[in-house]
């Protein structure tokens, strides 16, 4: 038996859940994800299925697939099929939700191999094709890469085009995944200190680290009781890894929760400080203040204070691979 609907849940904790929306109702963020889905770690098909269950929210232009190593544009279509599956029940809800053609047309296969030298090839990736073709697009939002995997495409973009700056928007995910390919990341650093880049070694971790998790709300039992059985996006979810990291969703709740123009504010994805005003007044990374650590991951806390907040509200979404909305 399916547990009590998940709006009670999120009527606890004060979030109200959106009804049903077109996109000429809101501006969405133009947005490119950038994963190495498929490769070592399965948390990037967590982090899919989280950002598939959101698509209604987002202007998805681009999905890239950006090893190096295992992982492929194969794994991209393995999770478009999964929302395939739930699309026409997810569309009751939203007719903002795209179409899975729509999607599987903005698959490209990233670089397969980190960068050589100091700086990227002149025969870039066809992912670091996507990303220039839509920078230069003949559209007043900005363009936001958020890369769950190598940096690789992007440094490639902007070496062969370094006008697209003034419309990127970077979040990426450090940590293991700067070090697989941690000459395209210090090309970037180094080269273009002008560079709009939110660069997370750390605060990533609050998604699966601290916060509440007592209850239902621990990373074993909330999927358990609020994703399995969820459609087949919650299928592929358990199937895939059956408790909670999505290490990289982060990036993902940034842009559905706070003001994505101030990354020193409160979002959902976290909060950070720029290091150096003065000589890179657009890149952000990991708070320092100890207060704001959990163990020794700093900024962890300003992500896993909302564990509550983003867990009720990503529950009631997960609803909507279920069953289509009532009339």
């Amino acid at each position: 038996m399916r547990p009590p609907l998940v709006l009670a849940l999120c009527a606890a904790c004060a979030i109200i859940v959106a009804p049903a929306t077109s996109s000429a109702q809101e501006t969405k963020p133009r947005v490119i994800v950038s994963t190495d889905v498929g490769g070592s770690d399965p948390d990037d098909f967590q982090s899919m299925v989280h950002y598939l269950i959101y698509a209604d929210r987002f202007d998805t232009e681009g999905l890239i697939s950006s090893p190096p190593g295992a992982g492929r544009a194969a794994h991209l279509h393995e999770c478009i099929d999964a929302y395939a599956a739930d699309y026409e029940r997810l569309r009751t809800w939203s007719d903002a939700y795209p179409a899975p053609d729509a999607l599987r047309a903005v698959v490209r296969q990233g670089a397969t191999e980190p960068q050589e030298g100091e700086t990227p090839p002149e025969e870039i990736s066809e992912g670091a094709r996507r990303i220039i073709e839509c920078a230069q697009a003949e559209d007043p939002r900005p363009l936001y890469v958020l890369v769950w995997g190598s940096i690789t495409d992007v440094a490639q973009a902007v070496h062969k085009d370094p006008s697209i700056k003034d419309k990127l928007r970077i979040y990426s995910i450090g940590s293991w995944n700067t070090s697989s390919d941690r000459r395209a990341r210090d090309y970037l650093y180094n080269r273009h200190p002008d560079l709009w880049w939110i660069e997370a070694d750390h605060t990533f971790r609050g998604m699966y680290m601290g916060g509440d998790q007592s209850g239902d709300w621990g990373n074993k039992a909330f999927p358990e009781r609020y994703i399995a059985g969820r459609g087949r996006l919650g299928a592929l979810f358990m199937e895939k890894k059956a408790d909670i990291k999505m290490g990289d969703s982060p990036s993902v709740l940034y842009l559905l929760h706070g003001d994505p123009d101030d990354p020193a504010s409160d979002h959902w994805g976290g909060a950070f400080v720029r290091p150096d005003p003065e000589g890179r007044p657009t890149y952000w990374h990991d708070n320092p203040d100890p207060a704001l650590a959990f163990r020794d991951h700093p900024g962890a806390a300003t992500v896993n204070r909302w564990r509550r907040e983003y867990l009720a509200d990503w529950a009631a979404r997960m609803e909507r691979a279920a069953r289509p909305r009532a009339e």
